[in-house]
């Protein structure tokens, strides 16, 4: 069977990573074809989609529409296996606090920003904004999309960089969560719609195996 992957190029995703990690996990499944692409046509006519994000919200929204391939995302949205990562996990939701962004609407919630001013960790030290570095993901549900990450001693480690994070309407969408100055959604999920704030692709091989789950999962 056909399993064309389209990772969408709209100006504002960490395009080379995401898109080699993909092709990585591609090359142990049959047929599958990853296509780096800014054409909307291609996204409708690929089997799954990759929406990566990287840098402002306002940025990526107003990127993704003057790209034209806004209508295509939300197609894309309705019928197939859609993976977000970072900044197009944050975009599915109704609206970032970043630049008081609308955004797509496909998970009800928010995206707000850390409020972690003078708090100190376990450590001593104050806690950083943007979180960035390795911290542990903890699932909240079960998922196929979870295959072969360890859940068990508190979870998988995963790779984050970011100032902002989901607060989804319905806490059935939460998929896992971690904990930075207590705990926030980190993965969300909803029908075919499957998406992490961490970077799957700077994961090392709980990252692939992220990737190699979704070139396999038919929701």
């Amino acid at each position: 069977m056909n399993n064309k992957v389209a990772v969408v190029d709209y100006g504002m995703g960490n395009l080379r990573s995401v898109a080699q990690a993909v092709m990585h996990a591609a090359s142990v499944v049959d047929h599958a074809e990853v296509i780096v692409t800014s054409d909307p046509q291609v996204v409708r006519n690929a089997h799954r989609v990759v929406l990566p994000g990287q840098g402002a919200m306002p940025d990526c929204m107003r990127e993704l529409r003057q790209s034209g391939l806004l209508e295509a995302v939300l197609d894309a949205a309705d019928k197939k296996p859609l993976f977000g990562v970072c900044v197009g996990m944050q975009m599915l939701l109704d609206h970032s606090a970043e630049g008081d962004t609308p955004s797509l609407g496909l998970i009800p919630g928010e995206v707000v920003q850390f409020d972690l001013a003078g708090r100190t960790q376990a450590d001593g030290s104050r806690f950083k904004v943007p979180q960035m570095g390795w911290n542990q993901v903890q699932t909240t549900r079960p998922h196929f999309m979870w295959t072969d990450v360890p859940s068990e001693n508190g979870g998988s480690y995963f790779y984050f960089v970011h100032s902002f994070y989901a607060l989804p309407a319905n806490p059935e969408h939460c998929a896992a969560q971690t904990d930075y100055g207590g705990l926030f959604t980190c993965a969300v999920a909803r029908d075919n719609i499957f998406a992490t704030q961490f970077h799957p692709e700077k994961s090392a091989a709980h990252g692939l195996a992220l990737y190699r789950n979704f070139l396999h999962w038919n929701p």
